[in-house]
């Protein structure tokens, strides 16, 4: 089965997409550590991709799906896989259709205030890395870490400003791409505003639907 997962920042994809590889026994591939390993083993992708990564711009689409590419083609993808937030441009989902297609999209579909609400809620640990959320695992004693005492602080990427930024600069990026998608009639928005296990029976009704 060849997956994609989309969904904005603090949809969840993260934890889904775990279960959705454990459970179909497919390879979880992000543009992340997919960067990450080729700038580590010091590949002619990955020396390109870390000029531009150093001097804080996006990777090129061009070296992206070149990378791609190569990691669809090993052995673990033959019987499917799990791509996690690629494609991100319209050009990126254009190689990959070429590249052989795909079985199911899947879009965690949560409305702007729900995300904020996660989002901006989370407090880290600056000492431990501990991570809490005020309304869902909220620590024992206001603002103070359970594990180690020191004050817990908001990640800039989790203010209600930046996170309001970041779903604007998401919505447009994916616009096309849920158009794109819906017209190959394989996009299927998937409920993920309740609990994790809400969203992950959602999942799991939708995958059912797809094996018949």
């Amino acid at each position: 089965m060849k997956i994609v997962l989309l969904g904005p920042p603090g949809a969840g994809k993260g934890t889904q997409a775990e279960w959705i590889s454990a459970e179909y026994d497919v390879p979880r591939i992000s543009t992340g550590d997919m960067l990450r390993d080729h700038v580590a083993r010091q590949t002619q992708l990955g020396n390109l991709a870390r000029q531009y990564m150093n001097e804080g711009k996006l990777v090129p689409d061009d070296v992206v799906i070149q990378m791609m590419r190569e990691r669809l083609e090993e052995e673990d993808c033959r019987d499917g896989f799990l791509l996690d937030g690629y494609p991100r441009t319209l050009y990126q989902a254009q190689a990959l259709d070429e590249a052989g297609g795909l079985d199911l999209v899947l879009y965690l579909d949560v409305g702007d205030e729900e995300i904020v609400q996660r989002m901006s809620g989370r407090r880290i640990c600056p000492r431990c890395g501990e991570v809490y959320h005020l309304v869902n695992d909220p620590p024992k004693v206001e603002g103070i870490c359970d594990k180690c005492g020191f004050t817990l602080k908001v990640r800039e990427d989790d203010k209600e400003s930046t996170v309001r930024k970041r779903l604007e600069v998401f919505r447009l990026q994916t616009a096309p791409l849920i158009s794109f998608y819906a017209s190959k009639d394989i996009l299927r928005k998937v409920e993920s505003s309740g609990s994790i296990e809400e969203t992950t029976a959602n999942i799991r009704t939708v995958l059912e639907d797809l094996e018949g």
